[in-house]
């Protein structure tokens, strides 16, 4: 397991170090995306610099994207396989659900190309669905 966490970061032209082994483990079990503070609760003996300048290391390699999703805190997900985070190809849809909270990659819906005026350079975008989850939307509810 060791060995495939390794060889992802030095894919991503990243020195493997502990902390960056034990994020990319932690970010590879989660199906939503989480914020600095979920990781830093996660590794309690942890410094917060240290878990964020990992989180930076990792946008800035394409290994995460960060996610606006609305509540004033980033989250990060990992990006998929092959991706760039370029605006004309790998932006997809982000839901983010009013009840449980958390934001989930919808990698499978891509965000149409979007034609700008005329000398407007895009360096990012972004496209949050805010609404309620598949899992909220089967709990049952109290009247």
């Amino acid at each position: 397991m060791i060995r495939a966490l390794e060889e992802n970061l030095k894919s991503h032209s990243i020195k493997p170090t502990a902390m960056r082994l034990l994020v990319l483990e932690y970010l590879l079990e989660r199906e939503a995306a989480v914020s600095l503070t979920d990781i830093y609760e996660a590794f309690e003996k942890s410094d917060r610099t240290t878990l964020y300048r990992t989180l930076k290391v990792f946008e800035e390699n394409g290994m995460v994207h960060s996610i606006d999703d609305g509540t004033g805190v980033p989250k990060y997900a990992l990006c998929e396989d092959g991706c760039k985070c370029e605006i004309e190809r790998d932006l997809h849809l982000h839901f983010h659900c009013r009840i449980c909270g958390q934001t989930k990659c919808l990698t499978s819906y891509k965000i149409p190309n979007i034609e700008l005026p005329e000398r407007y350079q895009p360096e990012e975008a972004n496209l949050v669905v805010k609404g309620v989850c598949d899992v909220c939307s089967t709990i049952p509810k109290n009247n």
